[in-house]
């Protein structure tokens, strides 16, 4: 059974065990103007890219989900963790039950929905698919690399 964590406030889900971070974040471009910014917003639209260089200093970041069909979320998530980011990764916005295995797939490790979601139905879209045809950001090995084990 998959233990959905303990939250913040307006964080519904969280599986990560080091404290949340407790301060309000900025945008991507007052995260590279600032030193001290430690919790950055992306927006749809944002690139992720330009984080790269502030990854060792940020404990927080959310990304935002305006609308449950605008993915390019997803792809911010992807590379903050291939480029080795390991702070809090939060999807926050319009996120709806059928996204949660594959937002955690791409790496997030929080959730703020703009609407709180059942946790029965989270938990049950979290333990969904046991295994994984294509490599992602969760090291989950693939069918093909338990094949040849």
């Amino acid at each position: 059974m998959t233990d959905l964590g303990t939250s913040p406030d307006e964080v519904q889900f969280r599986f990560r065990d080091d404290e949340p971070a407790d301060h309000g974040t900025v945008t991507v471009d007052a995260c590279c103007d600032q030193t001290n910014a430690t919790a950055v917003r992306i927006e749809p639209g944002d690139d992720a890219r330009v984080l790269l260089p502030f990854l060792d200093r940020l404990a927080l970041v959310e990304v935002n989900f305006p609308s449950f069909g605008d993915g390019r979320g997803y792809s911010a998530a992807r590379i903050l963790r291939e480029a080795g980011y390991d702070g809090e990764l939060r999807a926050v916005g319009d996120v709806l039950i059928d996204q949660l295995s594959h937002m955690r797939r791409c790496g997030f490790d929080a959730f703020a929905p703009d609407k709180p979601l059942d946790e029965g139905d989270a938990r049950r879209a979290l333990e969904g698919f046991g295994n994984v045809y294509q490599s992602a950001a969760d090291a989950r090995k693939t069918i093909q690399e338990l094949r040849h084990e």
